[in-house]
């Protein structure tokens, strides 16, 4: 594999991407190659950083992909073939993840969310639909907030759209294991948990070596950020944009939260996903990408 002779930026994104494929880090199949392996790499200035996205398909939409705590935007790569003919695409590393540049910062949902918007303007963004997974959704949360005009919808992917109730003392104790020396056997044992269904061990161990991959201080800064008992919630109180949910099925999501989610906005979508885990677009994508193209439709989101 080689990348000579072209520009700097394109070059690492496209040598990443192709080891990322040779690696097995993905079923690899025909669409996914033509669609997702073609996505062009770009960076956004971000302060006196560069934050990382790359972008793929056609299309009058926008539809921007915000990974997980310690992910990376090749996490969305099987919803590429389903959306790639629907919409621009864009897939963004938050600051401090895959690509990005990894300053020594406060990684706060606020501080993520300045990242997406910096990649919005760099990719001449006017709206968006915003998809977060798990702390992308916090991070969608904080965007809306800072600048609701730019949001055409918000779609919760297994992530909470309020912050949890928790004590202090609860907060430092999770918080904490990331701080020790045996921060990476800890995160091992805390992500191995969030694959319940059998025949999922391949694609639990990718995932957890692409996280361990996160420098242990973004790892806890961005922990931190999102539970550390200083730092604000990011509810949502009444939303003008429809409000998409895909989650798996959980006793955590529980008819009281389904509940509150009806009460954001007039335009609400609530779907959850039997047989999956925590990372149920990797693990069930056909399933995940009908219901989530079914959704986006509804709405006129992306389009037919």
């Amino acid at each position: 594999m080689t990348c000579m002779g072209e520009r700097r930026h394109l070059r690492l994104g496209n040598c990443f991407l192709g080891l990322w494929l040779m690696l097995g880090c993905a079923p690899v199949s025909a669409a996914f190659v033509g669609s997702f392996a073609t996505a062009q790499s770009h960076f956004a200035s971000f302060g006196t950083n560069r934050v990382h996205y790359l972008t793929v398909g056609k299309g009058r939409h926008t539809v921007v992909f915000v990974h997980c705590w310690a992910g990376r935007a090749e996490f969305w790569r099987e919803q590429v073939p389903a959306l790639a003919d629907k919409a621009r695409l864009i897939l963004i590393d938050l600051p401090g993840h895959g690509q990005s540049d990894k300053p020594h910062a406060d990684y706060t949902m606020d501080f993520l969310a300045r990242g997406v918007l910096a990649v919005l303007r760099d990719a001449k963004v006017k709206q968006a639909t915003l998809i977060g997974h798990s702390m992308g959704v916090p991070v969608i949360c904080w965007v809306y907030r800072d600048a609701p005009e730019k949001v055409a919808a918000l779609v919760a992917v297994d992530g909470l759209l309020r912050r949890p109730p928790r004590e202090p003392e609860q907060s430092e104790q999770f918080i904490g294991q990331l701080r020790a020396p045996d921060y990476r056997q800890r995160t091992t044992q805390f992500i191995r948990s969030m694959f319940p269904v059998a025949g999922t061990d391949a694609l639990r161990e990718r995932i957890l070596a692409g996280l361990l991959e996160t420098p242990q201080y973004v790892m806890l800064s961005a922990m931190e950020g999102m539970f550390g008992a200083n730092q604000p919630a990011w509810d949502l109180q009444f939303v003008r944009v429809p409000v998409l949910v895909l989650n798996a099925k959980n006793p955590r999501w529980t008819p009281e939260y389904e509940s509150y989610v009806r009460s954001l906005s007039e335009q609400v979508d609530y779907r959850t996903l039997d047989g999956v885990g925590h990372w149920l677009m990797l693990e069930q994508p056909d399933a995940f990408n009908a219901a989530l193209v079914e959704m986006l439709q509804e709405y006129q989101l992306v389009g037919k």
